[in-house]
């Protein structure tokens, strides 16, 4: 079965499609006060030393899952942290906590005029945000063609679909556009950190806006270091290319980046 097809087979226990296995358990509780960090690192004196990121190793491949869990711990509290994805670092936390989205706009210095992509880790995460509560029962049906058969060929991977955004999608979120640019990428790290915090979570990459993305944890730390509470380090991401972005009005579709997957590979899946 297709991943696509299996993500869109399963449904939380609390019958939110957002919703993964929450985690965050035990492992977590006891380190609650250490995830504290994130709440207390820009309110000290201007002049104070601010601390440096925590680096925490996982695998790549095979996470280990309390690491997971005391990340997802951090993104609970509102925290801005650094990930691994399958193509650069990027900056994760709650799109639905507004303070969390204020944080990092001003963590990675974007202008809130730029929307910040999603991170999902099935096609029912993805087809909630962007459709309204009245079209849920209808499932994969509704979605636009052009969604389905772009979503069949490439996720998970790099590619990022920017579609019409719910209502659910905050409008900061959207840099209130209306839109909202959604992927499901091919990392495990961020697959089983979705499921441990519970839901979607943002995937702009961990870079100060304007400067070069980064592939390793020495470009993140170097750039957004003293920034963040924590970054997850899985080594070099390898990919070297950002992921592609397609735009879908209706049934038309355009190209708006050219990355890990080539236009001619979009063309061929759209024709």
């Amino acid at each position: 079965m297709h991943p696509i097809q299996k993500a869109a087979a399963t449904t939380a226990l609390d019958g939110s499609p957002l919703r993964g296995r929450r985690g965050c358990g035990s492992f977590a509780q006891i380190v609650a006060a250490r995830a504290e960090r994130c709440r207390v690192s820009y309110t000290t004196s201007p002049k104070a030393k601010k601390l440096p990121a925590e680096l925490l190793r996982v695998n790549a491949q095979t996470p280990e899952i309390d690491a997971l869990r005391y990340a997802a711990h951090f993104l609970v509290r509102g925290c801005v942290i650094g990930i691994p994805t399958d193509t650069f670092y990027g900056l994760a936390t709650d799109p639905f906590n507004l303070a969390a989205v204020d944080e990092l706009y001003r963590v990675k210095g974007r202008p809130e005029t730029r929307a910040l992509p999603i991170l999902v880790n099935s096609l029912d995460q993805a087809l909630v945000l962007m459709r309204e509560p009245e079209e849920e029962v209808c499932g994969l049906d509704c979605a636009p063609w052009n969604f389905q058969k772009l979503a069949e060929a490439f996720w998970p991977g790099g590619l990022t679909l920017v579609v019409h955004a719910s209502n659910r999608v905050p409008l900061k979120v959207t840099a209130n556009t209306g839109k909202v640019a959604l992927r499901w990428p091919k990392s495990p790290v961020v697959e089983q950190l979705i499921d441990e915090f519970g839901g979607p979570i943002t995937g702009t990459s961990a870079n100060i806006s304007g400067f070069p993305a980064c592939a390793n944890t020495d470009q993140l730390m170097k750039q957004l270091g003293s920034r963040l509470p924590l970054v997850l380090d899985a080594g070099e991401t390898g990919m070297g290319l950002p992921s592609t972005i397609v735009g879908l009005q209706d049934e038309n579709w355009e190209v708006l980046r050219e990355g890990a997957i080539p236009i001619s590979e979009i063309e061929a899946v759209l024709a």
